[in-house]
């Protein structure tokens, strides 16, 4: 009988210290190609909609300017309706070619503040108006100025 206690006892203590290894190792930070992929899971998330065409008048991107806060979670969905296109934004390592009428999901925290131009890296686009602004501000939280005033009150 007290064999099989001493080995009860065992199996669970080897259970329980497995079961610590498996949580860490889910909840370490996991490797993607060459970047490590950070906890953002408080981070806002603040999606952008564009699509990537070309008209008579010039080759464009629908959205000229986009703000967002430091340390959002950008995700810009750009879509090629016309010609050949890519979403290209220097600053945060970013080249994505647009396929014709395809989806293409780009997604970055945005961690460095300033202004930062998002273009089309296609020869002659850039300069024909397919450019637009990233606007990265550095955000700072609402703080409530009011005055609280405590009264004690005794005999």
């Amino acid at each position: 009988m007290n064999k099989k206690f001493v080995l009860g006892i065992f199996v669970l203590t080897v259970l329980v210290i497995a079961g610590f290894a498996v949580v860490k190792t889910l909840n370490s930070s996991s490797v993607t190609g060459n970047a490590i992929k950070e906890d953002t899971s408080n981070a806002p998330i603040k999606e952008f909609v564009i699509q990537s065409f070309y008209d008579d008048k010039g080759i464009w991107f629908s959205l000229k300017e986009i703000s967002v806060n430091k340390g959002d979670i950008v995700r810009i969905k750009v879509t090629n309706i016309k010609g050949t296109h890519d979403f290209t934004l220097d600053e945060y390592g970013i080249k994505k070619m647009t396929p014709l009428n395809e989806e293409v999901v780009i997604e970055f925290t945005a961690d460095k503040v300033g202004e930062f131009i998002y273009y089309c890296s296609v020869p002659g686009h850039r300069q024909k108006g397919q450019w637009g602004t990233l606007k990265v501000l550095s955000w700072k939280p609402k703080v409530n100025k009011s005055k609280f005033h405590f009264y004690i009150y005794g005999n």
